[in-house]
């Protein structure tokens, strides 16, 4: 079976997705990882938490199903734009998963854009872009997936939900579990006034913390 670790660790992590307790239910979203010039995504017709290694097709760069006993997701044209651009850009490795839950859902439908209102933004780029709406499965939501995500790791898709990247599947799925952290947080502290923004140097500090731990106690203290 091609891919089979590959295989195993999608389903794992569809599994995961299915036990948020925002997801939707059903197809809750996709997940894929590509490695070399092939593909692995999540098949149609399956609730994520019933998926089987077997079910799981193999697609080529090119677009071509090498394997698998169903047919492709619906958002592998979404998925495999991704993973052309990534191959592009020479990513060697890279996961994307999407998923609809209640949060990414709900500000998708509402915000141009996601503001920056915590630090833990700056690990997905700062301000989350929100794609124009087009129906999900077509090349036109692929196209502005891949604009979204220039220079970013996650991006919401207008009136769907979350899609994010990673250097594998834990990391990506760590990013989607931010992203919806971050949509949480942004609609609760809507619900109490109009949140602070962090600016683009506070992001950038942030980011440099990132790189280190405790520094020693503060001199000015």
């Amino acid at each position: 079976m091609l891919l089979e670790q590959e295989r195993r660790d999608v389903c794992l992590t569809a599994r995961a997705i299915a036990q948020h307790p925002g997801a939707a239910p059903g197809e809750a979203g996709t997940v894929s990882v590509r490695s070399g010039d092939l593909v692995v995504v999540t098949p149609h017709g399956v609730p994520l938490d019933q998926l089987q290694p077997i079910d799981c097709p193999v697609m080529s760069l090119d677009d071509r199903m090498l394997e698998g006993r169903r047919d492709p997701a619906a958002e592998t044209t979404l998925h495999m734009a991704v993973h052309r651009h990534a191959a592009e850009q020479g990513r060697e490795a890279l996961a994307v998963v999407n998923a609809f839950t209640t949060d990414t859902a709900a500000v998708s439908s509402v915000l141009p854009e996601l503001p920056p209102i915590h630090h833990r933004a700056a690990g997905l780029g700062g301000a989350v872009s929100v794609t124009p709406y087009t129906p999900y499965g077509t090349g036109d939501i692929a196209d502005q997936a891949v604009k979204a995500l220039k220079g970013r790791d996650a991006a919401l898709l207008a009136n769907h939900g979350g899609v994010a990247l990673g250097r594998g599947l834990e990391h990506a799925l760590d990013n989607l579990r931010l992203l919806d952290w971050l949509c949480a947080t942004y609609l609760r502290a809507r619900q109490l006034g109009q949140p602070r923004v962090l600016s683009e140097d506070e992001l950038a500090e942030a980011r440099q913390r990132d790189t280190y731990g405790w520094a020693g106690p503060d001199p000015f203290l």
